[in-house]
């Protein structure tokens, strides 16, 4: 089996069908943060469908861009809980939040608070964007290619980093490289 299945509705071939049908009784029963449990059925690298408990006609997709970056995709098979974000009418798909990515949403909290401030950081990953870097358990930020120290920069150097801004609603944080290291 891939990493990444596709949903396997089986021999249902009009299951598509009965979900468009079934669409305006889903948003009605599912409404906006409402909790829903459900088994992984289908794992995609933007994020895991959802098979709703008691809502057979009801798909979710919680999609990646909610997940914090210390986490991984749940696996095909397991149960999880979590609340209705949004109904895409265009796809007929319930977007959910997984519950368990609840825990780690405040990290970024205490780091909005320490904007202009120096910290002590490690780089986790390089990209054409520029580098990702360590600085709390399971936080990391972004130092755009302008902002590094030196023309590039390794998986696992530290260095310490300005913080230039928090984007609580994006779970983001924009670093700089401190000046005078």
């Amino acid at each position: 089996m891939t990493e990444y299945p596709w949903p396997d509705w089986g021999s249902d071939k009009d299951y598509g069908t009965r979900v468009v049908a079934a669409w305006p009784d889903t948003v009605r029963n599912l409404p906006l943060g409402a909790p829903v449990t459900g088994e992984v059925v289908g794992r995609r690298p933007f994020g895991v469908f959802l098979s709703i408990a008691h809502h057979p006609e009801a798909i979710g997709l919680a999609e990646i861009t909610a997940m914090p970056r210390c986490m991984e995709l749940p696996r095909v098979g397991e149960h999880v809980t979590g609340l209705v974000l949004w109904h895409a009418d265009h796809n007929h798909q319930v977007k959910i939040k997984l519950t368990e990515w609840d825990e780690h949403a405040d990290l970024l909290l205490p780091l909005a608070d320490m904007i202009g401030q120096t910290v002590s950081g490690q780089v986790t990953t390089v990209a054409p964007i520029g580098a990702f870097v360590r600085v709390a358990d399971c936080v990391e930020g972004l130092i755009r290619p302008e902002e590094l120290p030196e023309a590039t920069a390794a998986e696992g150097q530290e260095f310490m980093v300005a913080i230039l801004g928090v984007d609580l609603e994006r779970h983001r944080i924009l670093l700089a490289a401190a000046r005078g290291r």
